[in-house]
């Protein structure tokens, strides 16, 4: 009453069944933080039930060695996981689309892959990047996805 706001009060009460359910994971995996002074909308899904495990970008697409390279990561990997392929806009704008997408993986092809066969790894809820080689990709999202090491 001091403060002239107004508040009205709401609740969401669905029946019991796969809409509750649903309501209640993206409710607990909503979230925003802030990374490097920048605001960030996150769905911290768990990977295991993340829709999207992973996605893969070009660090540009007017070089049709990167694209190709890049490419045949996806179609690697697509043989086992659902992976996203985003070429279009700056690669931070890309980070946040998964991010609010609740991808925990995003996998960037640059000209260093060209050279040695590595890309760079970034974890969603850290955004901590790793470069790691081509060939280390699956066994990488099976531990992290899945649980198993091998």
């Amino acid at each position: 009453d001091v403060s002239k706001e107004t508040y009205v009060p709401h609740v969401i009460e669905p029946s019991i069944g796969v809409d509750r359910l649903m309501l209640a994971v993206l409710v607990s995996a909503y979230d925003q933080d802030e990374v490097s002074g920048e605001k960030r909308t996150v769905l911290r899904f768990n990977p295991k039930i993340a829709p999207i495990k992973a996605a893969v970008f070009p660090l540009v697409k007017n070089k049709p060695e990167l694209m190709e390279k890049a490419r045949s990561v996806y179609k690697k990997l697509t043989r086992r996981y659902n992976i996203e392929w985003d070429q279009s806009g700056a690669i931070g704008r890309r980070y946040r689309r998964m991010d609010e997408a609740g991808t925990p993986y995003c996998i960037t092809v640059d000209f260093e892959t060209l050279e040695d066969d590595t890309v760079t790894v970034r974890e969603r809820d850290s955004t901590e990047q790793v470069r790691m080689p081509i060939s280390e990709l699956s066994a990488f999202l099976e531990k992290n996805i899945e649980g198993y090491d091998d």
